[in-house]
């Protein structure tokens, strides 16, 4: 029995000794080995061998990179304002041995720094620049930082700001300052984009008037353009109708004309259609006063010895003067040919041809197969006065007023105009100088 505890014993003793004989270290952790209180080595990651009861870990180190967040730390900014900052830093373990012996806690003495050196960083700068110089707070930190960690065994990566609270008061007044910031901000791009409409807007306006101006220039000149040649073809086609009127009137007065010497009136008959005009005349409303003559007897006579020479028989006769033939009126187409100017259109030109051959036609006369019957006949003959023509007025009985437009056949010759006080006209020197002839 005592054997069999002592192999016991002795077994118990070798595992005892073979455990702590045997270390092994995770991946990215290293050991700190002491030696009967000694440092002896820093083990490494993987399978190591101890001293037992000799060799011992002080320490086990994680060599990953760390990150650590501090709290809020109170910081005196230059313009004697607290603001409240919370910091992170990142850092890495590279020397095990300094990093247990050098420091007893090297977290906390990484936070002590990172808090002092903050202090001193922020405490050179105002409120402003320390809310809008986070990058060059950083920057200062981790150099300071990683100078004075060196000698700790650590490395320090970067430190970042994760907040800076102002005072409640300075936060208003910030809000207040942004909002009103932002407010400018807004009325800027409000009053730009405006503007930039009002341009737009101005521009589109300024070709919409030029292309409307243009428009209405050509609108315009096309209307001025078509008003200018419906006047040319309406004067045209005026001119035209007036010429074949004054043409067709000629033609009629010819003919009547041909139809009065035909029946050769005498003296009688031309006083008798002289009474016969008289109250015709008198009945006009621009006549207010017409005169006769003083005596009928002398007027009659006054007519027979202008119009008449008397004959075998006592009586005083109308003698016809000779016959002369006036200009045709066909004969100044020469002068007359610029006047139908229809080059502008064809149709027009057609149409006025048209009118020219029928107004060129020999218009058959109506007394062509009628026999003079006397002085009553010669009376139905009277030729129609013109249309829109004025009266002839004539100074002297022997004056003659040639007719509107020169037509072959006699002129005819125009009554005396009444003016004297009794409707007849007044005595002509020339006739009372010459002697009556019987």
């Amino acid at each position: 029995m005592t054997v069999l505890i002592i192999v016991v014993v002795v077994v118990l003793f070798v595992l005892t000794v073979v455990v702590k004989s045997i270390l092994v270290i995770p991946q990215a952790q290293s050991a700190v080995v002491e030696r009967l209180g000694r440092f002896r080595s820093v083990a490494e990651p993987g399978l190591n061998f101890l001293v037992p009861f000799l060799d011992r870990v002080r320490a086990r180190i994680d060599r990953r990179e760390q990150v650590v967040s501090f709290p809020p730390q109170p910081v005196i900014t230059q313009d004697n304002l607290t603001v409240s900052i919370d910091t992170v830093v990142y850092f890495q373990v590279t020397n095990p041995r300094d990093a247990v012996y050098e420091i007893s806690d090297y977290i906390i003495g990484v936070e002590q720094l990172t808090t002092t050196t903050l202090r001193n960083v922020v405490g050179g700068m105002s409120l402003e620049e320390t809310l809008t110089s986070r990058d060059s707070i950083n920057g200062q930190l981790r150099g300071v930082l990683d100078e004075a960690t060196g000698r700790w065994g650590i490395r320090v990566a970067r430190v970042e700001l994760k907040a800076i609270d102002p005072p409640p008061s300075i936060q208003d007044s910030m809000e207040k300052q942004m909002r009103a910031d932002r407010e400018k901000r807004a009325m800027i791009l409000t009053a730009e984009g405006t503007r930039e409409a009002a341009i737009k807007t101005a521009e589109g306006q300024k070709q919409s008037q030029i292309l409307s101006a243009e428009g209405a220039k050509q609108a315009a000149i096309l209307a001025s353009e078509g008003e200018r040649q419906s006047r040319i073809l309406r004067a045209q086609g005026e001119r035209a109708a007036r010429y074949l009127q004054a043409q067709g009137q000629a033609k009629a007065i010819e003919k009547v004309f041909d139809a009065i010497k035909a029946g050769k009136p005498t003296p009688e008959v031309l006083a008798y259609q002289y009474l016969q005009t008289l109250p015709q005349m008198a009945q006009g409303d621009a006549n207010k006063v017409w005169m006769l003559p003083n005596d009928f007897g002398k007027a009659l006579e006054g007519f027979a010895r202008t119009l008449g020479a008397p004959g075998d028989d006592g009586v005083f006769r109308y003698e016809p003067p000779a016959y002369e033939p006036p200009a045709n009126p066909e004969q100044d187409d020469d002068e007359i040919a610029s006047w139908f100017d229809t080059s502008t259109d064809p149709k027009v030109a057609q149409a006025v041809r048209e009118a020219e051959a029928v107004a060129r036609q020999e218009v058959p006369s109506p007394l062509a197969g009628v026999k003079p019957a006397g002085p009553p006949a010669l009376a139905a003959a009277q030729p129609p006065q013109p249309v829109h023509q004025p009266e002839p007025v004539v100074d002297a009985p022997t004056q003659r007023t040639p007719a509107p437009n020169p037509t072959p056949g006699p002129t005819p010759r125009p009554a005396p105009r009444p003016d004297g006080p009794h409707g007849r006209p007044p005595e002509s020197t020339e006739l009372s100088d010459e002697p009556p002839r019987y």
